[in-house]
């Protein structure tokens, strides 16, 4: 059975879809953000002030920044914690299933997408300080720089995990299985990830174009699920992608403020540096992976149809 096939092992009426969705949202977007809707009106000093927090972004809130980020990213813990439950007790499936095709989770195709893209994404950012040093300022402060590192490492995970395989799994899946093909999920799951991150002040500060970055990057984790029959690599690549941006470089005007090694002081404005993984990096990666795991039939499993298997094997729940 392939990837999108997986979600034939469980429960797939209309209102196991409706529920298990509703489940996740609530989850996230309700009860994973009301310790940061606490947290930013107690220090509030009116309800104008708080409305102008959430109008602009939590983290002029006033508040330690790691103790804003560690907020940010436990609603994502909370949503993947309530996808997890909706896999397992209303799909009545494993989580395995909704992560990859094998029999269980390879963790080496997970660390070696994590530490490709890590060397990558390490190796860009120096380069950047090193063409303009103008606009960098160093900011190791030990004490925050390590709760950082620790925060990231630890917390940053659950939150690039529950949006592959939110999106990259349970979407794909449910998609793919509805339109019986694989090319629709593909394109609908990387254009909804894409406008999802539409609400990230980068976006108001550099304008629309910075769209095609986000829809971009779904679309490259997409490819690379379906390619590879599962999310792990993807998993890793996102995981340390943002762990990087984390603390490395910050500004004021992106959605991770932080205590990063550096600042990035210079005016935002759309460069060629952010068109670059879309439209050279992330090919280089398709290819690379394409030849370590014998990637072949590229049309058939990007494009190609999706049937129900004849017979289904039972799999344990985890």
């Amino acid at each position: 059975m392939n990837f999108i096939q997986q979600a034939y092992k469980g429960k797939n009426e209309w209102y196991h879809w409706l529920f298990a969705t509703l489940l996740v949202f609530f989850g996230w977007q309700i009860l994973g953000v009301l310790p940061l809707i606490i947290a930013v009106a107690v220090k509030s000093k009116s309800a104008s002030e708080f409305a102008a927090f959430a109008q602009e972004n939590f983290m002029t809130a006033g508040l330690d920044k790691n103790f804003i980020l560690f907020l940010m990213l436990f609603m994502f813990f909370v949503g993947f914690i309530f996808l997890c439950i909706a896999i397992k007790y209303i799909h009545n499936r494993s989580i395995t299933s909704l992560i990859t095709s094998r029999d269980k989770i390879d963790w080496k195709r997970f660390f070696y997408g994590f530490f490709v893209w890590g060397i990558i994404a390490v190796v860009m950012t120096y380069i950047s300080i090193l063409l303009a040093p103008e606009n960098f300022t160093w900011n190791f402060n030990a004490g925050p720089f390590f709760i950082l590192v620790a925060i990231s490492v630890v917390f940053i995970p659950f939150q690039t995990s529950f949006e592959e395989l939110l999106f990259r799994g349970y979407f794909m899946q449910g998609i793919g299985i509805l339109v019986k093909n694989r090319w629709v999920p593909l394109i609908v799951t990387s254009i909804v990830f894409g406008i999802l991150h539409g609400t990230n002040p980068e976006v108001a500060k550099l304008g629309q174009s910075i769209m095609i970055f986000y829809i971009g990057t779904g679309l490259f984790f997409g490819i690379v699920t379906l390619m590879d029959e599962g999310t792990e690599i993807a998993l890793g690549l996102h995981a340390i992608n943002n762990i990087t941006a984390a603390f490395f470089v910050t500004t004021d005007w992106t959605v991770f403020q932080t205590d990063a090694l550096y600042i990035d002081t210079s005016e935002p404005s759309v460069t060629w540096e952010m068109f670059l993984p879309v439209f050279i990096l992330y090919p280089i990666m398709l290819f690379l992976f394409s030849k370590k795991y014998s990637w072949t039939n590229w049309k058939e499993k990007l494009t190609g149809k999706i049937t129900k298997p004849l017979s289904l094997k039972d799999n344990n729940i985890i």
